[in-house]
């Protein structure tokens, strides 16, 4: 049943995203190239209303069983509050602070439903309880997520592909745990989305502008984090590796604005596909290397989860040094910033000359 429904979102994609493009032209939804960009020609956006309306038709034929935790309700009305702030962003370009409300209250609506991680069980005994702090770090989480999934939208099919790995990752690792809500509620939204995605691989046909971005963002966040409450804290680090790629995207273009001293709302053209455009790879190149780097992260997920406290320290100190590595290499910092190069090449040196 549930995979029969995923098939109805992906089918029913297909079938709407032209209509929404039809739509988005009609009332001037359009995106137009400027010196951030990468597309050379006006482009309808607003396809996420194609992923939403998508979802909402699986939902209805599925009904998913959230008996133990009566989120779904709230789920959807944050949803629905995250897709008018993007379609009318779409439409009309609205200010990063009324965005940026906009998510908080749709995370509020969630948190008030029930998903907030309260405490976690630490790796070698005992339990940290967050007490008031659980609120807004649930919030956090959301409006961080919600974000990091939007700051990615910068390539044809990037943002749709990435989501889609992080919800395969996130429904896989419902089924371990036996968690069919969320399981189920993951892909009728993947089916969504990989619908969409048809239209919008390289090159695209239309943008699932910020209506898109900030839905898939908003679901993954709280997903994510229904899976992964209130357990031990190397099993909260799975969702932050399953989102690894617009994590660390949206982190180190946090410390580049910090860095170069200008507002973390301002826009630049640093960000991961933009230098690895810069290093010489090709639009499609670039977005199927993204692709690796999410299904690597999803891969890791599943192996950090099986291991042992020890295991998944050591593999998350792997994970790190190979993160720093690529920042490096591909500048996103900075191309002056390369301490862990640098330190390599010093040792390389130091071998050579003895």
């Amino acid at each position: 049943m549930v995979y029969l429904a995923l098939l109805l979102c992906f089918v029913a994609s297909i079938i709407i995203t032209p209509l929404v493009k039809k739509f988005a032209i009609k009332i001037g939804a359009t995106d137009k190239p400027n010196y951030r960009k990468v597309h050379q020609k006006v482009m309808p956006r607003l396809g996420g209303l194609a992923i939403y309306i998508s979802f909402l038709i699986g939902w209805v034929f599925l009904r998913p069983n959230d008996d133990l935790t009566n989120i779904t309700i709230p789920l959807l009305i944050g949803g629905f509050i995250i897709i008018i702030t993007g379609f009318f962003d779409d439409l009309f370009e609205l200010s990063a602070k009324i965005k940026f409300m906009a998510q908080i209250v749709a995370a509020g609506v969630v948190v008030i439903g029930g998903v907030q991680v309260d405490y976690i069980n630490l790796p070698f005994g005992g339990e940290l309880h967050f007490g008031i702090l659980a609120i807004p770090l649930t919030i956090l989480w959301v409006v961080g997520i919600t974000n990091a999934i939007n700051l990615i939208d910068g390539l044809d099919g990037l943002a749709a592909g990435v989501s889609s790995i992080a919800l395969i990752t996130i429904s896989g690792m419902a089924i371990l745990k036996g968690d069919l809500f969320v399981m189920s509620m993951a892909l009728i939204l993947l089916g969504s989305t990989l619908g969409f995605l048809f239209y919008n691989f390289h090159p695209a046909k239309i943008f699932m502008g910020d209506t898109g971005a900030l839905f898939l963002g908003y679901m993954i966040a709280v997903l994510s984090l229904m899976g992964f409450k209130n357990i031990t804290m190397i099993s909260l680090i799975v969702p932050v590796i399953i989102l690894g790629v617009p994590i660390s995207d949206t982190f180190f273009a946090i410390i580049r604005r910090i860095k170069h001293k200008k507002p973390l709302s301002a826009p630049d053209k640093s960000h991961l596909h933009h230098c690895l455009l810069e290093v010489g790879f090709s639009h499609r190149q670039t977005v199927l290397l993204i692709y690796a780097m999410a299904a690597c992260c999803g891969l890791s997920a599943f192996i950090f989860s099986m291991a042992t406290s020890w295991g998944a320290i050591f593999m998350g100190i792997i994970l790190l040094l190979a993160v720093e590595v690529i920042v490096e290499k591909i500048g996103l910092i900075g191309k002056e910033y390369q301490p862990l190069l640098r330190f390599i090449n010093a040792k390389n040196d130091q071998m050579k000359d003895r």
